[in-house]
């Protein structure tokens, strides 16, 4: 299977650098007009190849890989003499990205190094849960911006341009770095020929933009050149370095940073049409259903890591979410512009916003937040779209879908009225109507009563309840009833939560995969180990066994992933899962494995 390397900023994302050869397969970034995400795809040889050649002729690459500050991806190649060595660069807060490619002469005579970028633009796809190939107008022209060339896509009117920058033409300039292009079609090369001494270098760096037009797309990469590559490395170092996490566990600390960033990169975005911050499941679209929105995913995985990296970026992010998505709050998924992608009514995705947005308050976020009109009015259809979903007769609420969006078997879910229980308490606070504190306690009570049962004389929380006696015992990592003392209904040493975990983690259970090397929760969606279900272990009492089992598998080459195989570790289902990155690193840190 390929493995790949990944970065990306706000505006744009590589999540397909292949790690055989530094390939770039593909550029993606979102676009509220095309209500998702948009990706610039190469051919097989890829969007963009760096290579190195000895006197003429290409040299095979063994690229070794590391990530600085745990997201800017650098490989180095040692072969014949000669040491190549290539960064991707995302600068921060820019819609462009930066490219070094450096070789070292090691031999003991000079020798004629060329450092080279080709590649093609093969196609463009469209990317919410499925793929569809673009059909529009595809332009490749010259372009006096750059004074090079333009790739750009339209109908009608611009959908985007691409376009690189290696020098400014400009009278004061000094950024002639000896570069040569040549481009036909939707096909170039860039490259830099020396004679070089014994023990020196020979370097280029290549900067390509993206915009809404073709001089949005090269003036991006030009402001990138005139600020130059090292102030920009310098610059993003320093940001990624002020929010990573640092622990005493090596490995375990370059595991939550390298998930933290995936999720702040991958979980949410601006456009590059609007420059509208959104969040959604994957900015990758190697995930099974990317680009698109869920309150779930983004407000109870993602958000946690995010405002623990970044309080005054998780606030513009509640804000942007309480704009664009409020009118469909608990809709089972969106679109990035808030419309409705797949209908189905979710009772912990309405939950979520409210928990999030208590969570950013009591991390001391603005309370500014609260006197917005767009967070009242989505407040305020919250709780009315909450008493539409309550039983006429008992304080519990209704669910269609589960937190797998798989149909449930019961309406009222122990897990989804839990979140009910602590989102009335937030609103009690968020909307200063104190009587829904009585109210989430009548929920609590309920639960209690409706949704306990009893089995060999024991007590546990059942799955889900019809009130007419069924019930079901399962469980689901997405929404997981291990979950119940994390959220505050019950402690750890409640017998009747106790019952429970023990139940599920048994190897009576068939989706416990108890005994295996890999001993997590499964459940139908995905009849296999999830990494969700190591966070929930991580955050309900079961740290070293969710550290053992972290400890065996790669998930997607470091990332989170859905599922893993229980007995090999190996990724089964959902790569580049970016919010569950980020509950991952949230879990991690939340252990205690990772203190400041």
């Amino acid at each position: 299977m390929e493995r790949y390397q990944v970065t990306g900023n706000e505006y744009l994302s590589l999540p397909t650098i292949r790690e055989k050869d530094g390939g770039v397969e593909g550029i993606s970034f979102l676009s509220m007009g095309a209500k998702g995400m948009l990706e610039i795809r190469g051919d097989s040889s890829g969007l963009m190849l760096p290579e190195v050649a000895l006197d003429g002729e290409k040299l095979p690459l063994a690229p070794q890989w590391e990530r600085t500050h745990a997201w800017i991806p650098r490989f180095v190649s040692e072969r014949e003499g000669v040491r190549f060595s290539c960064i991707y660069l995302t600068p921060i807060g820019e819609r462009a990205m930066g490219i070094r490619l450096e070789a070292k002469n090691l031999r003991d005579a000079p020798a004629r190094l060329t450092l080279r970028l080709s590649g093609r633009w093969e196609k463009t796809l469209h990317e919410i849960n499925e793929t569809l190939e673009l059909t529009g107008e595809r332009h490749a022209e010259p372009s006096g911006w750059n004074h090079m060339f333009l790739f750009s896509q339209r109908a009608g009117l611009p959908l985007f341009a691409l376009a690189p920058c290696i020098g400014d033409s400009q009278p004061f300039s000094e950024m002639d770095q000896g570069a040569q292009w040549q481009q036909n079609g939707f096909h170039y090369e860039i490259s830099k020929e020396e004679q070089v001494e014994p023990g020196k270098s020979i370097q280029l760096d290549l900067f390509w933009g993206v915009g809404y037009e073709g001089v949005a797309a090269a003036t991006s990469a030009k402001e990138l050149l005139r600020q130059g590559f090292d102030s920009l490395y310098q610059k993003t170092a320093a940001w990624l370095e002020a929010r990573e996490k640092r622990g005493r566990d090596q490995r375990l600390t370059a595991l939550l940073n390298e998930n933290l960033f995936f999720a702040f990169f991958f979980a949410s975005g601006r456009t590059i049409d609007t420059e509208e911050l959104c969040m959604m499941t994957s900015r990758s679209p190697r995930y099974y259903v990317s680009a698109a929105y869920w309150d779930r995913d983004s407000l109870l995985w993602a958000f946690p890591a995010i405002l623990s990296a970044d309080l005054e970026y998780a606030g513009e992010l509640l804000r942007a979410v309480f704009a664009r998505q409020k009118r469909n709050f608990g809709v089972h998924s969106r679109y990035i512009d808030g419309t409705v992608l797949e209908p189905g009514f979710e009772l912990d995705e309405l939950c979520a916003p409210v928990i999030a947005l208590e969570r950013y308050l009591e991390a001391g976020g603005s309370e500014e937040l609260l006197h917005e009109t767009s967070v009242t009015d989505a407040l305020r259809l919250i709780l009315k779209r909450l008493e539409e979903h309550k039983n006429p007769s008992v304080a519990l609420y209704d669910t269609f879908l589960q937190p797998t969006d798989d149909l449930r078997r019961y309406p009222y879910l122990t897990y989804d009225n839990a979140l009910v229980w602590k989102a009335l308490r937030a609103l009690a606070r968020l909307l200063n109507r104190p009587e829904l504190t009585a109210q989430a306690d009548a929920v609590r009570g309920a639960i209690y009563e409706h949704c306990v049962r009893e089995q060999a004389g024991k007590r546990f929380f059942a799955w889900s309840v019809d009130l007419q006696g069924q019930y079901d015992i399962y469980d689901e990592p997405p929404g997981s009833l291990q979950l119940l003392p994390f959220y505050g209904l019950c402690s750890m040493e409640d017998p009747v939560w106790q019952t429970t975990a023990a139940m599920i983690r048994d190897e009576s259970y068939e989706l416990s995969f108890a005994g295996k090397p890999i001993a997590e929760i499964g459940c139908k969606h995905a009849p296999h180990p999830w990494i969700l279900s190591i966070c929930n272990s991580l955050l309900s009492g079961h740290r070293e066994t969710a550290l053992a089992h972290l400890s065996r598998t790669e998930m997607d080459n470091g990332l989170a992933c859905e599922s893993i195989n229980e007995n090999t570790g190996a990724c089964e289902t959902g790569q580049a899962f970016a919010t569950c990155a980020g509950f991952l690193a949230y879990a991690l840190e939340k252990a205690g494995h990772c203190p400041y």
